[in-house]
């Protein structure tokens, strides 16, 4: 048989059929176990993991199929919990495929420790620009019998005199101790010399001694 009398023959065109019919099936099934194993065209909402703590934002993960890794723990927030979660990515709502991984940044467990650098004999301008800087906040304020105003002659927390390279808590009060200008004054002077004010504006009582 000539092969153009093939072409034309009803055998021909069965078999050909029979062709497509099995690649039609094969494609199709193929698509359906591609669907199967990569949930193809499914997606998974991400939960809101902030402020839950790790071991609850877990859970929730492993629920929705999906995986968290933490990626680093983030300087104290006081509007988060301790040990919480500050920051995922994706974002909540997102939609993911299963087994995706959640990426976590931890909120510390408490505001970190500073250094305390000398803040004697500066002003308290220069001292109270240091420890802003650092974190730290402006505490009380008394007045020492001092021939320099407003010179730093101590610094204290809670009743404790703070040293060079002394650790405290960002966010906590310094309190100062400061010279108030009026030592070697005659009485006649001491009279007639305005009253020492804090840094509020308040009239503050000066002492020759301050016991630490």
């Amino acid at each position: 048989m000539k092969l153009t009398d093939f072409l034309k023959s009803k055998p021909f065109f069965l078999s050909l059929a029979a062709a497509l019919i099995i690649l039609i099936v094969g494609v199709f099934l193929t698509l359906k176990w591609l669907a199967h194993t990569t949930n193809h065209g499914e997606k998974i909402e991400v939960p809101n993991l902030i402020k839950l703590d790790t071991d609850q934002a877990k859970q929730l993960l492993e629920k929705n199929e999906l995986d968290m890794v933490i990626l680093d723990t983030l300087d104290y927030d006081k509007d988060f919990p301790p040990l919480s979660i500050i920051e995922q990515d994706p974002a909540p709502k997102t939609g993911v495929k299963t087994n995706r991984k959640i990426y976590v940044k931890i909120n510390a467990s408490g505001f970190g420790k500073v250094k305390l650098p000398n803040l004697e004999e500066l002003t308290y301008r220069q001292a109270l620009s240091t420890i802003k800087s650092l974190g730290l906040k402006e505490g009380t304020i008394t007045y020492q019998t001092y021939i320099g105003k407003d010179v730093v002659l101590k610094v204290y927390q809670n009743g404790k005199v703070l040293r060079e390279g002394d650790k405290v808590a960002k966010e906590s009060r310094i309190d100062f101790v400061l010279g108030d200008g009026r030592a070697g004054m005659s009485e006649e002077e001491l009279d007639v010399a305005p009253a020492v004010e804090d840094a509020s504006g308040n009239t503050t009582a000066t002492s020759n001694e301050f016991d630490f």
